[in-house]
């Protein structure tokens, strides 16, 4: 009880409910996945590290010339690579607070798990003993304590998703080598959650491709993987080509990320995408 529903969101900085509005309180739908939860914080750490060092070895870099640049007395280049270290500097703070604001919310959200798994296997047992006053009052109270670290997971997930950050993705065209024909069009539909993106492209006589849109923003989400269609339209007709699914997990990095997936279950089409965190 030392970490009850109104303790934990006293210590969390929600930003406005708007943002997770499904993880409203009275929603019907309480269901945390500590399992997910756990890799994308390990992926999303991993990936806020890497940033770190990045912009620390560009700190270490920038500081070595700042002292040279000091002895040669070069003012106004002085003074420009002070104002990037400084810069750098802030940056990296901010990078650090985050870092310490995942890290935070991910300990709030194992120890409810942790008191959740508690209440459920009290409830457990106590449904197992002869029923008494006693053993009904218990399990009146033990489910109203699992409802609440069901509820606050549910909201620490919402808080932490705020703190993902954005997928910019691009679209890089389809690969298929003889299915792929001059005049052949396409429509390509991308899914993240309640997120779409909806393009339409076409095979041109040289065999390149031109789109209608080559660049969308995506919101990471803690439960939901990027789901691709792809139909080919002919007429007044549409063709699925085909379905696939696409975990976000390996995109919490620093470097743009390809992606080439298969189609088709012959991989005779794929769709090629770049993402960048």
């Amino acid at each position: 009880k030392s970490l009850s529903r109104s303790s934990v969101r006293s210590r969390m900085s929600l930003k406005s409910p708007k943002a997770y509005n499904s993880l409203q309180k009275g929603a019907v739908i309480w269901d945390p996945k500590p399992l997910q939860v756990k890799k994308i914080f390990e992926a999303l750490k991993k990936g806020l590290n890497e940033y770190l060092e990045a912009h620390q070895a560009e700190l270490d870099y920038l500081s070595d010339r700042h002292k040279d640049t000091k002895r040669n007395s070069r003012l106004a280049f002085y003074y420009d690579l002070d104002k990037q270290i400084r810069s750098v500097e802030r940056y990296i703070r901010k990078l650090e607070f985050h870092i310490s604001k995942v890290e935070e919310l991910y300990e709030a959200y194992c120890i409810q798990c942790r008191l959740r798994d508690g209440a459920a296997n009290m409830k457990h047992a106590f449904s197992l003993s002869p029923s008494t006053k006693a053993s009904r009052e218990s399990l009146v109270e033990l489910y109203k304590n699992f409802q609440e670290c069901t509820e606050d997971m549910c909201f620490i997930e919402g808080a932490l998703e705020v703190h993902l950050g954005e997928f910019h993705l691009k679209m890089k065209g389809l690969v298929g080598f003889a299915r792929l024909c001059p005049g052949d069009q396409y429509e390509v539909f991308v899914r993240l959650g309640r997120q779409k993106w909806r393009l339409k492209g076409k095979i041109e006589t040289d065999d390149s491709q031109t789109w209608d849109e080559e660049e969308k923003i995506f919101i990471p989400n803690l439960h939901e993987k990027f789901e691709i269609k792809v139909t080919e339209l002919r007429g007044l007709a549409t063709i699925l080509v085909g379905v696939v699914t696409c975990d976000s997990i390996n995109f919490f990095t620093t470097k743009p990320q390809a992606i080439i997936v298969d189609i088709t279950e012959l991989g005779t089409i794929k769709l090629q995408l770049e993402v960048l965190w």
